[in-house]
């Protein structure tokens, strides 16, 4: 498969990390792993900043991981010197639970990549592939606004 990312040369995930310094990412533990072809993956932990009090993960930090997720993978598929990526709509639907002290996985690929909108399928499985989470996050693809 052809690579869909912009900036193919230039990924990494420590560059994806290092964008994502001081952010939600930092607060929520999200490390950027691995950009392949046609996807992005991060893990987070399973830690008292992502819990509830029963000791699971919450569904909004798994909805904060798979927004963070497909947002960056959304972005990485534009020009962002003319484009930028903003969040539309997201919804999702857990599956299963993951405890504190587990480390989950998200990965996140294309549905549809279009000139005005973006569609990613972002999938939330623990350290035994199994699916937590599945989200959809739909993105609006708009023109960077000129500098005044």
């Amino acid at each position: 498969m052809n690579r869909i990312f912009f900036e193919a040369a230039n990924i990494s995930p420590d560059a994806l990390n290092e964008r994502c310094a001081n952010t939600m990412n930092t607060a929520l533990g999200i490390r950027f792993t691995e950009v392949g072809n046609d996807y992005v993956k991060a893990v987070m932990p399973v830690a008292e900043a992502s819990i509830q009090p029963l000791g699971m993960l919450n569904g909004g930090a798994s909805m904060a991981l798979v927004e963070i997720v497909g947002s960056m993978a959304a972005n990485l598929a534009v020009d962002r010197s003319r484009f930028v990526c903003f969040g539309l709509d997201i919804n999702g639907n857990h599956v299963r639970p993951a405890f504190k002290g587990q480390s989950v996985t998200a990965t996140a690929r294309p549905i549809h990549i279009g000139s005005t909108t973006h569609v990613w399928e972002v999938r939330v499985e623990d350290e035994k592939d199994r699916l937590l989470c599945i989200g959809r996050i739909t993105m609006a693809v708009r023109p960077l606004e000129p500098s005044k």
